[in-house]
């Protein structure tokens, strides 16, 4: 078709190629799916009837070390807007810098904390030309796929959430300019909670809100600030995230579905976060610190309890939506794509262990007690996430206190002994009797760095407990020894899973381990820990291939020496989101 005039807000009603148009949309997020995926949960979406998918873009995955860009593989958003594109989806382009998304750091890149004096998501010099650098890259990938070009890209959002935050009223403008300067000219639209729309806001951008529960106030005041523009839920919640060592939060269809169908009778738009929530692999889960004492670490499962399970797998809520949504189009929809299968393997055995300290020799070290994300590694990029182990003699035993500088778990270790856990709860242990010179070890743990709210600079992770420590990164090489050698802790577990066939989805159980994460054939899976809620891990069919695979486990404190599968997720005891 030949365009004419691409998404517009210019009434009360959006218009596309100067017609009416329903923005009918679903965040699904192209890092937290396995790329093999990709098309299968697209074409799941385009058959409950959406048109528009939503996603963001994570800084710190797209650019892991300063001035080196990643838009490969799992990373190709290009790719990802071309199939979007394929499908008939326009697309709605949310690309940060910062994202929230219960995403490390918001998707800031911990790199950035290096400097003391950092000030994210403000017009600090040092901030703004961290964003410019990586916005000379990204926009490069985007700008050819706005619909003006033939592309799918309908509009794109200035940041994300910002009357939230609101620390420099310099801020947004600037963000906007950078969009522009750089070619983007498809429709602006901001994103804020109902609070947030105070201050979020930017000339020249559309106004769009979040929640969950509709309140008819909010729906007025919006339309007070903001006259006979068409109204968007740019985030319209369909479930919540959970935490470790809380409940796994459900949002049930009965309470779900007359809110959507309500939201559309009112003639708005809507965009579901999440249609499908995806999982966040590897160690990118954030951190929630909102009205609590302390942060507390997000789970690896972002199932979200979407309309579209974490394995792709359709809810009620899916079918029900999909119902909903028929009415609003002429032509019947698409036929639902096939069901994936799953399998629970057969459990495997641990053949051979590693203990940590025999692989530090294969690790980085620095003489000087920094914080991570100053250690002297990754070309001077810091570690950004996983695991420091930090070092010292003592000479008489006693009490440790952390006076809180644990950021955020640590295992503390005299002579390779275990004494106990030092945390935001726990920051005294006493320390065993000994005479002469012993190592104290703290393996401290970055659980994940807040990604929401205003304590964005202070995410630093580690500790500065003593200034003769030595860091290490840990790497798993080595001399591994056969499980007939009782096993010390913390340690890294080999086991070989055996696939004879095309390989499908299972779940990894871990019961009788206490914590730690597991990769399957090189790929992170995420975090795992016993205090739950979530008791699985997803382990895609595509991250696996016949014959052997390799399962490795780093393991805090205890195994029970197997692994288990299950062809369904367990997220644990639930709890109604309030």
């Amino acid at each position: 078709m030949s365009r004419v005039e691409g998404l517009r807000a210019n009434s009360s009603q959006f218009t596309l190629e100067r017609k009416p148009f329903h923005i009918l949309g679903g965040s699904i997020h192209y890092f937290r799916v396995p790329r093999g995926y990709w098309e299968d949960r697209l074409l799941k979406m385009k058959a409950c009837g959406l048109n528009t998918l939503t996603t963001y873009v994570p800084w710190n995955l797209h650019e892991p070390e300063r001035g080196v860009f990643n838009f490969e593989d799992q990373l190709d958003l290009e790719a990802y807007l071309r199939l979007a594109a394929s499908l008939g989806l326009w697309v709605i382009l949310r690309p940060g810098p910062y994202i929230c998304a219960e995403w490390d750091l918001g998707g800031l890149p911990s790199w950035l904390l290096r400097d003391q004096n950092m000030k994210l998501r403000t017009t600090y010099p040092g901030f703004t030309a961290a964003v410019n650098s990586f916005f000379n890259q990204l926009m490069k990938k985007v700008v050819p796929h706005q619909y003006s070009k033939g592309g799918p890209i309908i509009a794109v959002q200035v940041e994300n959430e910002y009357g939230s935050f609101a620390k420099d009223e310099d801020y947004m403008p600037f963000m906007k300019e950078a969009l522009l300067s750089r070619g983007i000219t498809e429709l602006l639209l901001t994103s804020d909670n109902r609070e947030g729309l105070k201050r979020g806001g930017v000339k020249g951008a559309l106004e769009t809100i979040n929640f969950q529960k509709l309140n008819p106030n909010d729906i007025k005041y919006l339309d007070g600030i903001q006259p006979n523009k068409p109204k968007l839920v740019m985030e319209y919640w369909s479930g919540w995230f959970d935490l470790w060592g809380d409940l796994h939060h459900v949002y049930t269809a009965e309470d779900m579905i007359p809110v959507v169908t309500e939201i559309l009778k009112l003639d708005m738009s809507i965009n579901l976060y999440m249609f499908h929530g995806g999982t966040n692999f590897g160690f990118m889960s954030g951190a929630f610190a909102v009205g609590i004492p302390a942060p507390k670490p997000m789970v690896t499962s972002y199932d979200y309890d979407a309309p579209l399970s974490e394995a792709g797998d359709y809810t009620t809520k899916y079918h029900l939506l999909r119902n909903l949504f028929s009415h609003y189009h002429a032509q019947p929809l698409p036929e639902l794509p096939s069901h994936q299968e799953r399998r629970a393997y057969q459990p495997v055995v641990i053949h051979q262990h590693l203990s940590l300290w025999d692989s530090l020799h294969f690790t980085d070290k620095s003489e000087r007690p920094v914080n991570m994300e100053n250690l002297p590694v990754n070309n001077n990029n810091g570690q950004s996430y996983g695991y420091t182990l930090y070092e010292t003699t003592i000479t008489s035993e006693g009490t440790l206190n952390s006076k809180n500088n644990i950021r955020d778990r640590a295992l503390v270790f005299v002579d390779k002994h275990f004494v106990g856990v030092l945390d935001y709860k726990t920051q005294e242990l006493a320390l065993p009797d000994g005479k002469g010179k012993r190592t104290l070890s703290l393996l401290v743990e970055n659980c994940g760095r807040v990604n929401y709210g205003k304590t964005l600079d202070d995410q630093r992770k580690g500790t500065s407990l003593c200034n003769v420590f030595s860091f290490y990164r840990l790497e798993s090489s080595g001399h591994w020894m056969s499980m007939r050698q009782r096993p010390s802790f913390p340690g890294f577990f080999q086991a070989r899973l055996y696939v004879n066939s095309f390989p499908k989805d299972t779940f990894i159980k871990l019961p009788g381990w206490s914590k730690g994460v597991v990769f399957i054939n090189g790929k992170n899976l995420g975090r795992y820990w016993s205090i739950g809620p979530q008791q699985t891990l997803y382990v895609p069919g595509p991250w696996l291939h016949k014959g052997d695979n390799e399962v490795i486990v780093f393991e805090e404190q205890e195994t029970d020496g197997k692994i288990q599968f299950a062809s369904s997720p367990d997220y644990g005891m639930t709890v109604d989101v309030q």
